[in-house]
């Protein structure tokens, strides 16, 4: 009546040959082989008996990778859904897939965001290596290599400027090198704080005293006399002093770092070296001008003002404090996020300007303040930024509720970018205190017996 009936068990025979035994990291994993097949030209899909991690007598192929993201990998092979697991770190997830030969941008969409945070953070703390705070002291190898005396010093022929000049340098621009670079650090703070200071406190009423001048007039019987005119006040003579010898600090301070320089191009280029050198060029500028010019112009105030930019001094404190350092790279590495705040604030100024402006117009308002929208503009930047003189306001219903949608957009479009420059800083501040650890306690090597 027909052919002999199939063996038994011939099927479990049939799918025990199809399966696949994988141990990762310890842990077994069991598969069919036509799972493995579906991705082409991967690791997975080319296993056979000859390779070297195969295992003969317990019938596996053994692989000392992560088992966690191995879980994720075998999973890939059964749904064709790459997902990222949380207790796994970034990094170490590319590494392991392209180990397996997986694509890493095939990860899920709803694990892509979790997953690329790494990204970010790697780029954000790339920032950091150009930064020098509270690093390992170099070697005097690596110094020499600093300065280009690489080749003197692996011959032993360094001169004594040679070896005098790093001296020199990091004890101007080394403030945690030594001893001496913190007292030297310690007065060029005070100078700074002192400069600074006196700027400020000479432009007080009770710290300046009247300018007089003797001016001719003619009086009533054909005859001269001299009266005397209060001209403009100026600081007392002490300010002046106490300028000089601050001043007279940064100058020599300014030609020491300029000479001992390793690299005088870097040195020249660098924004806190203009600052400084274009500070102490003011103050010496404005003596120059001071007689020569200043009788001749009627508001000689104007020599006055230019000689704010010795307050931008202050960003000389950022060679001294760490702290003021992090908190300038997380500006910079928070650009895209501040840039997209300025861009909505400029967009919701404008818009609530000009709406403010015909609100108030569409009333009868005697006392309306929105004579033009550029007008305007200026209530829209204070209301939005939630500071709120009060000098302008809307009198008309309408007005008043162009007004609060304004300052909600404002707490709204301020508030967005915050936590990411929050984020930064903490990042910053962790990994150089992590760096700062490193450097105060290096690994020692533990013999074995």
């Amino acid at each position: 009546m027909g052919g002999d009936p199939p063996p038994p068990h011939t099927g479990n025979v049939m799918d025990g040959e199809n399966r696949i035994i994988l141990n990762v990291g310890g842990i077994r994993y069991e598969t069919y082989k036509a799972t493995l097949k579906k991705i082409p030209a991967t690791r997975l899909s080319r296993l056979t008996e000859a390779l070297a991690n195969y295992d003969p007598i317990l019938n596996e192929y053994f692989f000392d990778r992560h088992p966690g993201v191995f879980t994720q990998v075998l999973n890939y092979y059964r749904t064709g859904k790459l997902h990222y697991p949380t207790n796994v770190c970034g990094p170490l997830f590319e590494e392991e897939l392209e180990f397996w030969g997986l694509d890493s941008n095939q990860v899920e969409p709803c694990c892509w965001s979790t997953y690329s945070i790494h990204r970010d953070t790697q780029a954000t703390l790339a920032i950091l290596d150009k930064l020098d705070i509270d690093s390992e002291k170099p070697s005097e190898e690596e110094i020499a290599r600093m300065f280009g005396y690489e080749d003197d010093y692996v011959a032993g022929t360094l001169s004594t400027w040679q070896r005098l000049k790093p001296r020199i340098w990091s004890l101007f621009d080394e403030p945690y090198s030594c001893m001496g670079a913190k007292v030297v650090a310690v007065v060029s703070v005070f100078f700074i704080c002192v400069s600074v200071l006196s700027f400020c406190l000479k432009t007080h009423p009770d710290m300046r005293m009247p300018s007089l001048c003797n001016i001719t007039v003619n009086s009533s019987q054909n005859s001269t006399a001299w009266i005397i005119v209060k001209e403009k006040t100026v600081p007392y003579k002490a300010f002046f002093y106490i300028e000089l010898v601050c001043n007279a600090w940064f100058t020599f301070e300014l030609a020491v770092r300029s000479v001992v320089s390793p690299n005088l191009v870097h040195f020249v280029k660098s924004p806190v070296n203009v600052i400084d050198f274009v500070a102490t060029l003011s103050f010496y500028t404005d003596i120059l001008l001071q007689n020569s010019v200043a009788h001749k112009i009627d508001q000689s105030d104007i020599l006055e003002f230019f000689s704010i930019i010795r307050i931008l001094r202050l960003f000389k404190l950022t060679r001294h404090s760490p702290g003021l350092k992090i908190l300038i790279h997380t500006f910079k590495a928070s650009a895209k996020e501040l840039t997209l705040l300025v861009f909505f604030l400029v967009l919701g100024i404008v818009v609530f300007a000009s709406l403010v402006y015909y609100a108030e117009r569409l009333q009868p308002n005697p006392m309306n303040n929105f004579k033009s929208i550029p007008e305007g503009l200026w209530w829209a930047i204070v209301t939005m930024t939630t500071v709120g003189y009060g000098d302008m306001v809307p009198k008309t219903y309408l007005g008043m509720f162009v007004g609060a949608l304004c300052a909600l957009a404002g707490v709204l479009t301020i508030a967005l970018p915050v936590p990411v420059i929050v984020s930064n800083f903490s990042m910053f501040y962790s990994h150089t205190q992590h760096e700062v650890l490193d450097s105060s306690y290096p690994m020692v090597p533990v013999p074995f017996d």
